[in-house]
């Protein structure tokens, strides 16, 4: 038995054996919300304090503390205080009488200020305070431009992230997914790149044919992806300075799956060329394609692992869609998944920046879910409820997972931590169509 008929339409990223399954859904609604359906519950109480005014107006004065406020809730880690509650509003360090802070309960204080220093030039400060030790624990000094304040509010709120939690804040990175506006047979693709937090949104390519399996290049710079636009699957690469593209796959038959090596040298495609859709590697520089696996089964959904030694994928070659891995180099492929242990559905394999687990889809008889392998004990957790997830993509703090869920009649994304504590549902600003296919950027990203 094969991954067609065995995996339910459009859950192989492949997305090639089933691309009817995006004219047949109707395109839903969405506005800019990030809800916490589930948060930590000793979140820490913190405060942020609106950054003193100067020489600018009192909205831009208070962007970076709104957003920084909002960047730390929708973490599901933090419970910024109400403001109201404030008994004073300090502006720096040395002016914080940091009793007012503990009897209103704030564990840590942000306190800050935005100053011009010139045409369209803006100075913005701030400093991280423990309540109780009367400590500063972080603070940095930017100078940039007023395009840019909305860019250093999110690096303040991964300082203030890393500081309290020991780990890299994500908020100052980007996501690439695929919108679908209208009904078939007149409906239309949109690839779209936006900030973490959803604003900012820019469409990078818009086609009536679909579009699938956005893929961030390393250095955050380039977007491979899957395009039907000459109505059939071709693999394009595209700057997204520049706008500038390539194809790079447009082979007879299927095209798909784009997964990026680690140096960023090479693409994971799946490709049915030679009669069978199978794994194969693509190098960049020297333009060779190379076959990795040779299976009567679909293997499809290429991913590699951090240090490009191995690649996982999606196999049915046990009859039903299961994650195999295989040596970049080449080699006989090893199940990851096993139907009788896991699940009789495993599929959409991410691998996790450390390595050690893999975001999947899994079906263990509750629907298609979220889950986490664990490579230490092999086992497959669902962190998920819902019943209609795809594309799992890791945060590069490897803190969250986003992907592809329905919630309220629509199709948004969604997002989940690694140990299913924090649950979000975000809804895209300005975005009134079906939402799919999220990637999430890497840190270095260029911009």
């Amino acid at each position: 038995m094969t991954v067609n008929r065995a995996m339910p339409r459009g859950r192989a990223r492949a997305g090639l054996l089933a691309a009817a399954l995006f004219a047949a859904a109707p395109p839903a609604a969405a506005v800019l919300t990030i809800e916490v359906t589930r948060g930590v519950e000793a979140a820490i109480a913190i405060a942020v304090v609106p950054f003193q005014l100067q020489g600018v107006s009192a909205a831009t004065a208070n962007l970076p503390a709104a957003i920084i406020e909002a960047d730390l809730s929708g973490s599901g880690k933090f419970a910024p205080l109400p403001r109201g509650d404030f008994l004073s509003r300090p502006h720096q360090a040395r002016a914080v009488q940091f009793k007012d802070w503990r009897l209103i309960q704030a564990e840590a204080l942000v306190v800050g200020r935005v100053m011009r220093t010139g045409d369209d030039q803006f100075e913005v400060r701030f400093q991280l305070l423990d309540v109780f030790r009367e400590t500063v624990l972080a603070g940095k000094k930017f100078v940039v431009p007023g395009g840019r304040l909305r860019k250093v509010a999110h690096q303040i709120s991964d300082a203030i992230f890393e500081a309290l939690t020991g780990t890299p804040g994500a908020f100052d990175t980007r996501i690439a997914f695929v919108t679908v506006h209208g009904a078939a047979p007149r409906q239309r693709y949109l690839l779209r790149v936006a900030d973490a937090d959803g604003h900012g949104a820019q469409t990078i390519l818009e086609s009536r044919q679909p579009i699938l399996s956005p893929a961030w290049s390393p250095d955050g710079g380039k977007l491979a992806y899957v395009s039907f636009e000459k109505k059939r699957s071709m693999i394009y690469i595209q700057q997204l300075r520049s706008g500038e593209r390539e194809r790079v796959a447009g082979h007879h038959g299927i095209n798909g799956a784009p997964a990026w090596s680690p140096d960023g040298n090479r693409l994971a495609l799946t490709l049915s060329k030679d009669g069978n859709p199978d794994i194969y590697i693509y190098d960049l520089a020297d333009r060779s394609l190379r076959r990795l696996t040779r299976n009567l089964a679909i293997d499809t959904e290429p991913a590699w692992s951090p240090d490009g030694g191995t690649i996982a994928f999606t196999s049915g070659r046990r009859g039903t869609p299961q994650i195999y891995r295989v040596a970049a180099a080449g080699g006989a492929a090893q199940a990851v998944t096993h139907p009788k242990i896991h699940g009789k559905y495993n599929a959409n394999a991410n691998y996790s920046h450390d390595g050690k687990s893999i975001a999947l889809v899994t079906n263990q008889g509750n629907g298609y879910q979220v889950a986490l392998y664990s490579a230490q004990d092999r086992s497959v957790t669902a962190l998920t409820e819902t019943d209609h997830d795809e594309s799992p993509t890791f945060a590069p703090n490897g803190e969250m997972i986003m992907y592809a869920t329905h919630s309220g009649g629509a199709q948004v994304l969604a997002a989940v931590s690694t140990d299913g504590r924090v649950k979000q549902i975000i809804r895209l600003q300005n975005e009134n169509g079906a939402v799919r296919e999220p990637a999430w950027s890497p840190f270095n990203r260029a911009r």
